[in-house]
Formats: structure tokens, C-alpha cells, sequence
């Protein structure tokens, strides 16, 4: 079960107009579940995205990235049990058989549906089941599916992640909301594993590329689970304009950057949730660095510790064994790093200072916060003024149990 995590009520989740979702069965791995979403798109919405870097990127990815350099998007198609990577051209054809079909039924041309998918690596996309799918999405379109939506794109997860905001732009009333997935595969290098996220803002198609970024800087690409990239990384942000906001363009005035937090307060409670979900968690652990010279060599260090098998699983058995912190932080890449400078703390637990232990440590006072669910470890480099903050989980045995057991 998710790591503090209470349960999502569907109805704070906001419709936002100028969307519609419709979610059907296709029996892609499972029978009788959910695992089919179309997104219905009104026409004059802009849309941008990140993707995965992962050099074997899942044959949707690539179409994703030229439907919608190409083409305004009106439909957005997510299947999940299959996550059509590793299959080469035939991948390719068969993501564009289910763009196609999803056109016809839209009367839309085949660029403007955008494909994506998520599942099991090396499999063939099972395309005359989804397409036999489809005309059950466009029946039950709605504006209002949102939650469902989350849970039709789930593989491993155990809970749908949907989060939402509103705020004032330009006098208008303006709805952000965001669905994402993901458990496992989670280091993402760009965005997450699969994230949509709509406004009914007006907003510049510039400006919406630049937004994006920037909110996946401070969320998904400031969380891991088990340190590994995903084929399949999407995050696509929509913008209706249906509200009838003046255009958001100029990244300096104050509708911008309202905006822009909003989205990033949805993507950072998205990116934590998926955390806090992550395949056999028992605890939450932010790493928080503080005073590098930059946010690059803060991150490095925040990541090795996150990342550390040792680490992750002294966490699972609230062992205060952390030297292995010591040992995350001494190998992650700062060449010059003084260690006499730098200070480990467990919550607000003194743990090491000058190099070593330090004066007055209690193990009994450690072992009281690594009992907790919720710990974050603080780093102090002291040898600048940047920070990163960055979200993971332990490794429990579960976590093996469902990796060894996923295709079975």
C-alpha cells in the first residue's frame, strides 16, 4: 500500500473544459480491466511534452514526438499492459494502425492523435484488440472521467494518482489537472513514466513548451524509485484556451508565472504520489542537499544516496546503519570535495560532522526517526548556496516479488 498516502476523492479532481476522456476495456494483458484511454481534444488546443531519453525509446515515443511537431493534436490514445518498445519498425506500424483508427473515429487526421503506452518491454502491440476498443472510449467521452482515466493507465500501481488546482488568470477562473502512472522504472530523465496534465488557459505554444520544462525540472526529474529509465516516458501538458484567458506568453508577467507554479504544484504532488506508490515501498525519503555550488553537484550527491541499494535497504529494516550515507556521498562524483565540511542530518538528528561521528550522536535518537515512514536526510556541503531536494523510497523484499513475478 502507498506510504501515507490517503485515498484520492474522485470528485476533487476537476473536469477541464475544451477535454474529454473515454476509458473502455481491451483486455490488452488482463481481462476485465481498464487498461484503454482516448483523450478527446478541442480544436484549437496547443500541447507540448517531454519524453524519455532512453536511446531504446518504445515506438510510440517516436511518433508522440512527430505528431505533435507536425500537427495540432486532437486525440491523445494511451493503452497500458504493452508498452510497445523493443519491437522495432513493426512497433512503428502497428502504434500508427491505432493512430489511424482513432482518426476515423474522431474525423481527425492520423497526426493529430498523439499514441502512448506503457506495459511490458519486447511485446507486440495487440492492435485489433485496442482498435476493436476504441469506439467504446469515443462513446463514453466525458469531461468528468478524469479519475477513471488515472486508473486505466495503471500497470503496477496501486492507487491512481490524479491531482488538481485552480487559480485566477487574467480575471478568469482557470482549472489545472494531471493524471500520472507509474510504481517501478522510475528514474525518469525528463519527465515520468506516463503524465497528462490539461489547463483551459490560453497559453502561447512557446510559452507551454517552456512551462513544462520547467515544472519537470522540480518534480519528475527530482524523483527515483529504483534508479531506472523507463522506454516509455511521457509528460504531455494541454492547454484548451477554453476558459477565454488573455493569451499566457511573456514568461516574466505575473499570469505566467501563476500559471506555471500551479502546473508545477500538480506535477510535484504527481511525482510524489508516484513515490510514495513505488512498488513495495514501506517508507517516504526526501534527500535534501544543501549548499553546493550548484544544483548539478547537489544533485549528483542526492542521487547517489537515493539510488544506494545499501541505503535503500537499511531504510526497509530502520537500520541507523549510516555510514552508508557517508559512503553514497563520498563516491558520487565531487572531486574535491572536503568531507570535514560536511554535515549529515536524520530528520534534525546531528549524524555526522568534521569527517566523522558526530559529538553527542545517539543512535537511540536515530533509530526513533528511522522508525518513521516519512524521513528525510539532510546534507550539508557548505560550499555554496544551491539546493536540490529529491523524493525516493526503500527497497523492501516486495519489491523483488513483483519485478520477479511481473509477466506472470
Amino acid at each position: 500500500m502507498p506510504v501515507n498516502l490517503p485515498p484520492t476523492d474522485p470528485a476533487s479532481i476537476l473536469p477541464v473544459a475544451g477535454v474529454r476522456l473515454g476509458i473502455a476495456g481491451a483486455g490488452i494483458r488482463k481481462a476485465g480491466r481498464k487498461d484503454l484511454l482516448l483523450i478527446s481534444l478541442d480544436e484549437g488546443t496547443r500541447v507540448a511534452g517531454v519524453f524519455t531519453r532512453n536511446r531504446f525509446c518504445a515506438a510510440p515515443v517516436t511518433l508522440a514526438r512527430s505528431h505533435i511537431a507536425s500537427t495540432p493534436a486532437r486525440a491523445m490514445v494511451v493503452n497500458s499492459g504493452c508498452a510497445n518498445a523493443g519491437t522495432g519498425e513493426d512497433g512503428l506500424l502497428r502504434a500508427r494502425q491505432v493512430c489511424e483508427q482513432t482518426g476515423r473515429l474522431l474525423n481527425c487526421v492520423t497526426e493529430a492523435v498523439v499514441p502512448f503506452s506503457t506495459g511490458v518491454i519486447m511485446e507486440d502491440l495487440p492492435v485489433d484488440k485496442i482498435n476493436a476498443a476504441l469506439p467504446a472510449c469515443v462513446q463514453t467521452l466525458s469531461a468528468n472521467a478524469w479519475f477513471d482515466a488515472a486508473e486505466a493507465i495503471m500497470t503496477t500501481d496501486t492507487v491512481p494518482k490524479a491531482a488538481s488546482r485552480t487559480l485566477d488568470v487574467g480575471g478568469r477562473r482557470v482549472t489545472v489537472t494531471g493524471i500520472a502512472k507509474g510504481s517501478g522504472m522510475i528514474r525518469p530523465d525528463m519527465a515520468t513514466m506516463l503524465s497528462f496534465v490539461a489547463t483551459d488557459a490560453a497559453v502561447a505554444g512557446d510559452a507551454l513548451q517552456t512551462m513544462i520544462e520547467y515544472a519537470t525540472r522540480r518534480s519528475f526529474n527530482r524523483i527515483t524509485v529504483d534508479g531506472d529509465t523507463s522506454t516509455n516516458d511521457s509528460l504531455m501538458l494541454i492547454a484548451t484556451g477554453a476558459a477565454q484567458t488573455p493569451e499566457v506568453s511573456d514568461a516574466d508577467s505575473g499570469n505566467y508565472i501563476a500559471l506555471r507554479d500551479a502546473v508545477t504544484d500538480v506535477c510535484v504532488q504527481l511525482a510524489q504520489m508516484v513515490v510514495r506508490d513505488g512498488e513495495g515501498a514501506t517508507k517516504f525519503i526526501t534527500v535534501q542537499v544543501e549548499g553546493g555550488r550548484d544544483e548539478e553537484e547537489c544533485s549528483i550527491v542526492a542521487y547517489a544516496v537515493a539510488h544506494s541499494p545499501l541505503v535503500k535497504t537499511a531504510f526497509y529494516a530502520s537500520d541507523p546503519n549510516l555510514g552508508r550515507i557517508l559512503a553514497a556521498i563520498g563516491y558520487a562524483g565531487i572531486a574535491d570535495l572536503d568531507v570535514s565540511t560536511v554535515d549529515v542530518y536524520l530528520d534534525d538528528v546531528l549524524v555526522a560532522t568534521g569527517g566523522g561521528r558526530a559529538q553527542g550522536y545517539s543512535e537511540d535518537d536515530a533509530q526513533a526517526v528511522m522508525d518513521q515512514t516519512d524521513i528525510t536526510v539532510r546534507i550539508r556541503l557548505n560550499r555554496g548556496s544551491a539546493t536540490v531536494t529529491v523524493w525516493t523510497c526503500d527497497l523492501s523484499h516486495e519489491y523483488v516479488t513483483i519485478n520477479a513475478e511481473y509477466r506472470s
